[in-house]
């Protein structure tokens, strides 16, 4: 088999596992949090985005990867990861949490499927060794987190329950029914 041809069928079968364990372990927990609570343990993950910016670290990627690729898929895993850090800090302030969590989940959605793009038209398979110590990112680690990103937006996107009466000052709807503290969430 050719290296693009392994590089390939990695990409497509990094879905088959996270799609197994997310729909058997992780997805009927989120569903049944609170919408603060389930985008702050997705915001966790995508908080160590990060390390994406190690698509620039020569030595760790072969020198023949696609700067194209590189920079963008470093850059656009940073600002998720800030964004996604963001959220996590402002958990207090629905204000500044919300349009974080949609920032973060907007923006990482869009840098993986410009990722995507961008190695298909690069070429990436046939280079897919130029990924060096890199190359798990891309089969491991990128299907989970386009995975939540998905989860995410519908977690956004459902109806969230009314108030109940006198349930105080705790606002309805937009998955702020019940602002818990840091400490309930995972």
């Amino acid at each position: 088999m050719s290296p693009a041809t392994i590089f390939n069928i990695h990409l497509v079968l990094g879905y088959v596992p996270w799609l197994l364990c997310f729909g058997a372990y992780i997805w009927p927990r989120l569903k049944l949090m609170d919408g603060v609570e389930a985008q702050r343990a997705i915001a966790t993950l995508h908080s160590f985005r990060f390390f994406g910016l190690v698509f620039l670290l020569p030595g760790v990627v072969g020198p023949n990867l696609p700067a194209g690729f590189a920079a963008f898929a470093a850059y656009g895993d940073f600002a998720t990861g800030l964004l996604a850090m963001l959220a996590l800090l402002a958990v207090r302030r629905p204000t500044i949490f919300w349009p974080s969590v949609v920032a973060f989940n907007l923006v990482g959605t869009v840098d993986l499927v410009v990722d995507y793009y961008h190695g298909t038209v690069l070429g990436l398979p046939d280079l897919a060794g130029q990924l060096g110590a890199t190359y798990a990112i891309p089969i491991l680690y990128v299907p989970l987190l386009m995975i939540t990103h998905v989860a995410a937006f519908y977690l956004l996107a459902r109806p969230q329950p009314k108030a109940l009466p006198g349930a105080g000052d705790q606002e309805a709807g937009g998955g702020l029914s019940s602002l818990r503290s840091p400490s309930s969430a995972l």
